[in-house]
């Protein structure tokens, strides 16, 4: 080759240039931007798992939550049925004196009604002798206490309703041989169909 040598130019070398450096180059640019797609991967996944875990340990604790709720409902349900069962069995019992009182109230009224309609002639017009007549009774009440009368009428005249007899009833029906009743220890009353 020939060199043309100008003091003022600089020399330019041009021969066998060494094609190595630039492909080491354009391998490694080629491994550095795999390496970086790899990494990248890598904290796209860590990413997306440390994502899952996290909503998988809210699911946990909030099923956690909810059983020990449902455990409390539990306990919680006991409690009213306990409750339940007191005052139903106040009830009962409240239930059952009011019935003999009742009933005992309804036996006295009918002792009482068929001792007066023993008492009672049956032929009318002949009076007990001990006994005053219900008008008789009332006029002495009334003529004890004048100042009731305001002067309308005479003091010792008053005109009384007459007094309604009552029918003697019988006793109250028998219960119904369709149920049966059974008290349990505890208070507590059924009826139970018999077929």
């Amino acid at each position: 080759m020939t060199m043309i040598s100008e003091p003022d130019m600089p020399a330019i070398d041009i021969g066998n240039q060494e094609q190595r450096e630039p492909v080491a180059t354009e391998k490694f640019s080629k491994a550095k931007t795999i390496g970086v797609i790899v990494a990248g991967g890598a904290l796209l996944i860590t990413a997306v798992n440390m994502a899952a875990a996290v909503y998988l340990y809210r699911g946990m604790s909030d099923l956690r939550f909810v059983e020990a709720r449902l455990e409390q409902l539990g306990a919680f349900e006991q409690r009213i049925a306990a409750r339940l069962d007191t005052v139903n069995n106040g009830f009962q019992s409240r239930f059952e004196k009011l019935d003999s009182q009742l009933q005992g109230s309804f036996n006295e009224i009918d002792a009482g009604i068929a001792r007066l309609g023993q008492s009672m002639p049956v032929a009318g017009g002949e009076a007990m002798p001990g006994a005053e007549e219900p008008s008789e009774i009332a006029t002495s009440t009334l003529a004890q206490a004048p100042e009731a009368l305001d002067g309308e009428s005479e003091p010792g005249v008053i005109e009384a309703p007459a007094p309604r007899r009552r029918i003697a009833s019988a006793s109250p029906p028998a219960p119904s041989s369709n149920y049966q009743r059974i008290q349990q220890p505890d208070g507590k009353v059924y009826y139970r169909r018999i077929n």
